[in-house]
């Protein structure tokens, strides 16, 4: 088991821990009060949708290339099941989904699932959602997904090393694991904190805990020990200009990284 504390030793021990699952009610509370904003193209968090189209198109994109297939075809990702862990209101899971992927998406905000679950139906797509902690979803081997998504949950929950260990024991061999997050850097305090949830107020204030944030070092350590193998990483980056979002070796910030499952005995419990 990977010793956080030796790693961050500015990260604190929940008092919220609780003996029922690895989430945090606090933080479930916060998403719950977004859950109906988060689709407003027009709202006030529009620049977190532009900036899930461009992380999701880079998901995609390495999707194809661990299964040689071809981004540009129409429904790329046709035959591929694919889990999103702390799926949210769906916003990754919808492009998934249109590309042509069986997708279901877990979260433990009931009113997120709710909310997925109609956006889903007024976008005519079929996706199964379901109000459920990652550690009660079947890992049986007719169960396990050619890829398994953890976007912006990891920074949320209490213990990060089993959040990872979920993920891997969830995902197929060789399949692959996407996992996102924040990098804990002074600029990521600067730009992902103070400048977008206090001055543009791009996210509500208190949306994220900088103590909370993963380097990518602590994050493929995690990993590692989860049997988990890093084939790429990549950052995220805002133009204030442009006001779009972009992909960037510098992963001071946003970043994203890409891994290979490598065993299916893992278990929740070892």
């Amino acid at each position: 088991m990977l010793d956080k504390s030796k790693i961050n030793p500015l990260k604190n021990d929940s008092t919220e821990r609780t003996p029922i699952g690895n989430f945090s009610p606090t933080e479930i509370a916060k998403f719950d009060q977004l859950a109906e904003s988060w689709w407003d193209p027009n709202g006030k968090y529009k620049t977190a949708l532009e900036f899930n189209r461009a992380r999701v198109e880079y998901f995609i994109t390495q999707i194809c290339l661990h299964y040689e297939r071809d981004f540009n075809k129409v429904a790329p990702l046709k035959g591929l099941h694919i889990l999103d862990v702390g799926c949210g209101g769906g916003l990754v899971c919808e492009p998934l989904a249109k590309a042509g992927a069986t997708v279901v998406g877990i979260d433990m905000s009931e009113m997120s699932i709710e909310v997925a679950k109609r956006h889903a139906l007024k976008s005519g797509l079929n996706i199964e959602y379901r109000h459920e902690h990652a550690q009660h979803t079947s890992t049986s081997d007719t169960h396990r997904y050619d890829v398994v998504i953890n976007a912006e949950v990891i920074e949320h929950v209490p213990n990060q090393q089993t959040l990872v260990k979920q993920c891997s024991q969830l995902c197929k061999i060789d399949g692959c694991v996407i996992m996102a997050t924040l990098n804990r850097t002074i600029k990521s305090y600067l730009l992902g904190i103070i400048g977008a949830e206090y001055i543009m107020r791009y996210l509500p204030i208190g949306t994220h805990s900088w103590r909370d944030f993963v380097t990518p070092v602590e994050l493929n350590s995690m990993a590692s020990i989860a049997h988990l193998e890093l084939v790429t990483e990549m950052g995220m980056s805002y133009n204030l200009f442009t006001k779009q979002w972009h992909t960037t070796p510098n992963v001071g910030v946003n970043y994203v990284q890409v891994y290979k499952g490598l065993v299916t005995n893992l278990s929740f419990c070892d």
